[in-house]
């Protein structure tokens, strides 16, 4: 893949561009399989390939400029507003649809906020686009003046940008590095996305999290089921669980599954995909899920943890394997952190792995493990 903007310079976010596709996959995987090989004789299966550009479905974009000239991009080291519109990791979707915001941030006077000066309205444009090629548009802005005058011309948007059925505008009046705020005001009647990703159509809600990359979690989903399959326990958790994409995905067959998750917008959207399949044995909570580890009074059979970057930690860690828990799934976008965490569950070994390639051009990989306890 190439890239204008590597190549000149203004962006270095994805550190692998210029490197041949094939030379990254093999670099992951081996990288994973070395670092985790002290945790088990695991049997690696190939890894999983995406798409080497177009495979991003969301985009987090900063606005700056000026209200007549705005750019959607990033910020470079001065503070000043980088245009990305034309980035080649994003789905087309997602690409067709800035130029579109960027004349409708003109037409509105959306005054883009100037970091440097801390002064404007407009902060992000998050878009998230589906396989069904609808979008979710969230503008983060500084006050609600301002969601005024998103409101008083939605229709005009939704013109211009039919593909989008979400569209809400998020209150973060604060100077701080913080993307979004805690309040969200949805300004379409629909206030869910669907992401038709495996077998079942999950409901995405703003603030809601889902994985990047549509083809590949769709890959992920259909291993983890094949692997709690195997297993075939008649009760689980899906800890971490956003949307709820694990846990929907291996209910079945009177299953017990149980997911959590500390998002409450996260877990009303897997709470209304679960009633929209009819998966009645399948229930989903608002928490942390270390907290609701150790408040249990009864473990599952098969525990699924799909953390953020920094793993589970040794409080989850040490749960686990002090735990009768006999099996468990780990989908880490760090291997490293993974490593961390297996170290404290001596009690586990890795039957069998997986290198996912979530994020092309990019050192970053997905990685799914299944632990047996020994």
């Amino acid at each position: 893949m190439d890239c204008s903007y590597f190549d000149a310079g203004v962006c270095r976010s994805c550190t692998l561009m210029g490197v041949p596709y094939g030379d990254q996959l093999a670099r992951k995987d081996g990288h994973a399989r070395d670092l985790l090989a002290p945790y088990g004789d695991a049997v690696w299966l190939p890894p999983v390939a995406s798409a080497e550009s177009g495979y991003r479905n969301k985009a987090k974009m900063v606005v700056s400029g000026t209200v007549d000239a705005p750019t959607i991009g990033i910020l470079d080291e001065a503070g000043r507003g980088v245009d990305l519109r034309e980035c080649g990791i994003c789905a087309p979707g997602v690409r067709a649809a800035l130029p579109v915001l960027a004349d409708f941030i003109t037409r509105t006077r959306l005054e883009p906020y100037n970091v440097p000066e801390r002064r404007g309205e407009l902060k992000y444009v998050l878009v998230t686009h589906s396989p069904d090629d609808e979008l979710m548009v969230r503008f983060v802005v500084r006050t609600e003046a301002a969601v005024d005058r998103i409101r008083a011309r939605i229709d005009d948007l939704l013109a211009a940008l039919p593909t989008a059925v979400v569209v809400t505008a998020n209150l973060q009046p604060e100077h701080k590095a913080v993307v979004e705020g805690d309040i969200e005001i949805v300004l379409t009647p629909h206030s869910s996305l669907v992401m038709r990703v495996g077998a079942i159509p999950l409901r995405l809600r703003p603030q809601s999290f889902f994985q990047t990359n549509t083809a590949v979690a769709a890959s992920l989903y259909r291993q983890v089921t094949e692997w709690v399959d195997e297993v075939a326990p008649s009760s689980v958790w899906d800890l971490y669980c956003g949307v709820g994409g694990f846990a929907l995905n291996v209910a079945g067959a009177g299953r017990r599954v149980v997911g959590v998750e500390t998002s409450a917008e996260a877990v009303r959207s897997a709470r209304a995909t679960a009633a929209a399949a009819g998966l009645p044995h399948v229930a989903f909570r608002a928490g942390d899920a270390t907290a609701f580890a150790l408040a249990a009074k009864t473990a599952p059979e098969l525990v699924i943890v799909n953390p953020p970057r920094r793993g589970i930690g040794a409080e989850l860690s040490g749960w686990l394997e002090d735990s009768a828990v006999p099996h468990v799934v780990y989908s880490s976008c760090n291997p490293t952190s993974l490593a961390k965490d297996l170290a404290r569950m001596p009690s586990y070994r890795i039957r069998t792995g997986r290198v996912l390639d979530m994020f092309p051009q990019t050192g970053h990989v997905e990685v799914a493990v299944l632990l047996d306890r020994v």
